[in-house]
């Protein structure tokens, strides 16, 4: 245990770190409080708009906080990732910004849509693989034959500082929450911000929220090591897929996470329809699960200030339709 709480407490201090470094660099997002679902749950329900970020998620804390952490010599070498998706958009967009070459693999039945977004933000996009995990495998090999740095989206501890640095907003705007549900897949987003939640006040209880079609994190949680199992096709494609083993969020995620909430699709599109219809926006799956995770936690919560991190805004039309979402 001791381990596990200085590990916490060394990533909140990279957090802080990297919110100095990443100032005017990144968009500080809006902590909102919400009218409806506050009413609805008898609480104080704010959501922290990542969704507003540059990019559309999250992702662009860790990626902007990794390439500024690199070594000349490795940042004039560039860098390597492997995502059709919000981490592969966010790797691209810092790199341009900040004059760091590099390449994006993406699986060969990537959507036209999300390649061509990606090149948008300056990447050099490259097709490769059918399933992502030989896309990811390839993109490694790769960055190693031509001496380049490889970009992870989450098992990396500078990354995971980087997207510390909302858990740092967080406690800067509301030093008072109560309760704070974040999405999980790799443990990025968790083991930063909840790093820095754990740190800011040890009495906060932190929810990791996962869909039942991919509850790695969760199941791996349970079995005391990380563990592969088949993942299921869910509206929170952000936060599906396998954990690599030997990923330093592992450690931090079980550290840091009080309670586990794994939700199923009918509940993350509800969760969707009812934000839409609230707040007047479309929201990816991702943030969908946590929205879904405090509606099943609604009893434990009247009375209290609770945050939901909304990790991203990025979707496609044809999803909207699929949850119900249309016409927004």
């Amino acid at each position: 245990m001791t381990r596990s709480v200085s590990n916490v407490s060394s990533t909140a201090d990279a957090a802080a770190s990297a919110a100095r470094r990443l100032d005017g660099l990144i968009e500080r997002t809006p902590l909102r409080r919400s009218t409806g679902f506050s009413d609805a749950l008898h609480a104080d329900v704010y959501f922290k708009l990542e969704n507003h970020q540059t990019t559309g998620s999250f992702k662009l804390r860790g990626a902007t906080n990794r390439i500024l952490t690199l070594g000349a010599e490795q940042q004039e070498k560039g860098c390597v990732a492997a995502s059709s998706g919000n981490h592969g958009a966010a790797v691209a967009f810092a790199m341009r910004a900040h004059g760091v070459g590099g390449i994006i693999f993406v699986p060969e039945q990537t959507s036209p849509a999300k390649f061509e977004k990606i090149r948008r933000y300056g990447g050099d996009v490259r097709l490769f693989g059918t399933d992502g995990l030989d896309t990811e495998e390839h993109a490694r090999q790769y960055a190693a034959e031509h001496g380049m740095f490889y970009l992870s989206p989450y098992n990396d501890e500078q990354v995971i500082a980087g997207q510390g640095t909302c858990g740092v907003e967080i406690v800067e705007d509301l030093p008072d929450v109560d309760a704070v549900f974040i999405a999980v897949g790799g443990g990025g987003l968790m083991g930063g911000a909840g790093a820095v939640l754990k740190t800011h006040n040890a009495d906060v209880r932190i929810y990791g929220c996962q869909p039942l079609a991919s509850p790695v994190m969760t199941r791996s949680i349970e079995a005391g090591k990380i563990i592969e199992m088949p993942s299921e096709p869910t509206l929170s494609d952000g936060t599906a897929g396998g954990i690599e083993q030997g990923a330093v969020t592992f450690a931090l995620n079980q550290a840091v996470v009080d309670d586990w909430e794994v939700v199923d699709e009918d509940q993350i599109a509800a969760a969707m329809r009812a934000y839409v219809d609230s707040e007047g926006e479309p929201i990816e799956g991702a943030a969908g699960v946590a929205i879904a995770a405090m509606l099943a936690r609604r009893n434990e919560l009247a009375g209290k200030k609770v945050v939901v991190i909304i990790c991203g805004g990025n979707i496609s039309e044809e999803v909207l339709e699929e949850c119900g979402c249309g016409n927004t």
